[in-house]
């Protein structure tokens, strides 16, 4: 039940699953709210360039949304979701996640990462390793669901796609 949850295992399920939910949660629809009033829009702008610690909550805010990938959270709730409050659940997180990342195109006033094309490139290289881990996982997370056959190797294997897709995001595992 939701009593026994504990943060390291939720954080590390919403990374696997590229939806990267416990680091932007609110933050679009705060943001959203206070750039749209020009008085607020206004403090937003001077603490990011007068405040070295709400432009570096930025510029980590900035690389957990290019790690997120809606269309791969897609993948997962297609392949595992049973209900449609589940279904509906995470059309809502997605739209959530897109408000987030306009917001804060918004207030940084350029693409994602445009400070940081190191970052960008180094994200960039990885999905091609990542996407076929994230297919895989779900894939295997489905058939230890619906299958009773070979329960040890699948185990196995959702073990190895795991430690991949940690090793891939760079922040989590």
């Amino acid at each position: 039940g939701i009593g026994s949850l504990r943060a390291i295992p939720w954080v590390f399920a919403w990374t696997q699953i590229r939806l990267m939910l416990p680091a932007w949660l609110g933050t679009g629809h705060a943001l959203t709210a206070a750039l749209d009033h020009p008085e607020s829009c206004s403090v937003l702008q001077d603490m990011l360039s007068q405040w070295p610690f709400f432009a570096a909550i930025m510029d980590m805010l900035e690389m957990v949304l290019a790690k997120a990938d809606p269309e791969v959270t897609a993948y997962y709730e297609s392949r595992l979701a049973d209900s449609d409050e589940l279904i509906t659940l995470g059309c809502d997180l997605r739209q959530r996640l897109r408000v987030t990342r306009e917001a804060l195109g918004r207030l940084m006033q350029a693409p994602p990462l445009a400070a940081n094309p190191d970052m960008r490139w180094a994200i960039s290289v990885r999905h091609p390793y990542t996407d076929p881990l994230h297919l895989l996982q779900a894939e295997l997370m489905h058939r230890l669901r619906t299958e009773q056959a070979d329960v040890t190797v699948l185990e196995s294997a959702l073990m190895v796609t795991i430690t991949g897709i940690a090793a891939g995001m760079r922040n989590t595992g």
